[in-house]
């Protein structure tokens, strides 16, 4: 049986307590990654093929492991090239070139503004020419998630690029059902909203939230970054983007306090839970195709290239955030989104999709297996944490649970730290001995970073 390695924060049919889900980072600081990586798995799991996450680590020193149990490494990606994503591509760069089995990429992207001006990616052009290269070496092309990147990537004299859009849109394969159930939006409408820090605090995100939390008292916000879920569940504010107040994720933001805020751990119950909307539009872009994998209508608003591009391929109903009017209504987005391309089109796109993994090698369920029902069954008999809700509770009800789970944070911290103390020991001992330089310093550090600061966010949680 072939064995594909799946860069994912875990595997989807992983149960994971809330809890241990925010200490151990399984989103990789965004929800929004589980939905373009479970779909892979889903994608890519055939009766001849088995596929294993690797909890997003990039250990460079497991390229040995790896070449001798794995028949190929996918990474799905989205914003890969940025400056801000530079130290972590290169690090999956360093164990790419180590790889002898093939590595196919789905769906990386450039970001860059709306303007599509890929000015700001200059100094880091080194680093994706390396990726690239790399990626080559070991696959016959790169699969990209729109016009933008192949653009940006012909630019550098790269030939074997593709656009395939994401993977998270061909969760169902050829199948893709989003029709509008009411004939407008109305005061009673369920609506949900999404959106980035960014967009709230720079692109007038703000503004469109307050105004239709005042219009419409059934709109709902889902949060997708690591930080939001840690808000909503420990009230943790140690995050910089803690100070953004206008963030209903925020404590002190009206929809905390009406606890109309939700972040999923799992897509399949973000999904679950969009099917019962009438709406969906922000400027989170896999926030909007949660809301359309559940056949729900949805328009994104937005605000860079990521974005735009994306929307573009699988024309998705979208407006730039630049260009919105001060009394937007999203009854106005609703009525003008057009999902006759998405649908209509989308059989042609999963076919393009496909024909890439069959040029690198890769089955796909769709086409070599049972079309995915084997996983689904499976998903279906697992039960999923809900989403996060707003922890506005003050009874012991909601605190026994969350101390609890700190009391075995602890003890398992305290059992690190004597292990730590104990090498701490060794190594001072070893140094008198051998005359050496003492290493206390170093494993003085370490001992800080993995005990010191897990539990001072835990304390600092409980006290919030």
């Amino acid at each position: 049986m072939k064995r594909i390695l799946l860069r994912s924060g875990k595997s989807p049919y992983d149960v994971v307590p809330v809890e241990d889900a925010l200490q151990r980072d399984v989103i990789a600081t965004n929800s929004g990654n589980l939905i373009f990586s479970d779909a892979a798995h889903k994608i890519l799991e055939t009766p001849h093929t088995e596929v294993v996450s690797n909890g997003i680590r990039t250990d460079v020193a497991a390229a040995g492991r790896i070449n001798e149990e794995c028949d190929a490494f996918v990474v799905p990606l989205a914003n890969a090239f940025r400056p801000s994503f530079e130290p972590q591509l290169k690090r999956l760069t360093r164990l790419i070139r180590k790889l002898r089995i093939p590595v196919v990429v789905l769906g990386v992207g450039a970001q860059a503004g709306v303007s599509y001006n890929p000015a700001r990616l200059k100094p880091m052009e080194p680093a994706v020419r390396d990726f690239v290269s790399a990626v080559l070496d070991r696959s016959a092309s790169i699969g990209v998630r729109g016009e933008f990147t192949e653009t940006y990537l012909k630019s550098l004299g790269f030939k074997d690029v593709e656009v395939i859009g994401c993977p998270s849109l061909f969760l169902y394969g050829k199948e893709l059902a989003v029709q509008k159930r009411e004939q407008e939006l109305t005061p009673a409408s369920l609506i949900a909203v999404n959106g980035s820090h960014s967009a709230v605090k720079k692109q007038g995100l703000d503004r469109i939230i307050r105004r239709t939390h005042a219009q419409y008292p059934n709109l709902r916000f889902i949060g997708q970054n690591l930080s939001d879920a840690r808000q909503l569940h420990w009230r943790d504010l140690s995050d910089p983007n803690g100070q953004v107040t206008a963030m209903p994720t925020h404590p002190d933001h009206p929809m905390y306090r009406e606890g109309k805020v939700r972040v999923y751990i799992d897509p399949v119950t973000w999904i679950d839970d969009l099917r019962a909307f009438d709406f969906s539009f922000g400027s989170r872009i896999h926030g909007n195709i949660a809301a359309l994998l559940a056949g729900t209508p949805a328009t994104v608003l937005c605000g860079d290239s990521r974005t735009l591009e994306l929307c573009r391929y699988f024309e998705i109903p979208h407006r730039r955030i630049d260009e919105l009017p001060e009394d937007l209504d999203p009854a106005r987005l609703y009525e003008e989104a057009d999902f006759s391309g998405l649908t209509g089109n989308h059989q042609t796109r999963f076919e393009r999709f496909t024909a890439f993994l069959d040029r690198n090698g890769l089955e796909n369920t769709f086409t070599h297996g049972d079309g995915g029902a084997a996983f689904d069954a499976r998903m279906r008999a697992l039960s999923f944490p809900p989403g996060i809700r707003p922890w506005n509770d003050t009874d012991m009800a909601s605190l026994a649970p969350r101390l609890g789970w700190l009391s075995g944070r602890v003890a398992e911290l305290s059992a690190d730290n004597e292990r730590l103390r104990r090498e701490l020991d060794r190594a001072k001992a070893a140094a008198k001995a051998s005359g050496s330089t003492p290493v206390t310093s170093s494993v003085y550090r370490k001992a800080r970073r993995v005990v010191g600061r897990p539990i001072r966010r835990a304390l600092q949680a409980g006290r919030q």
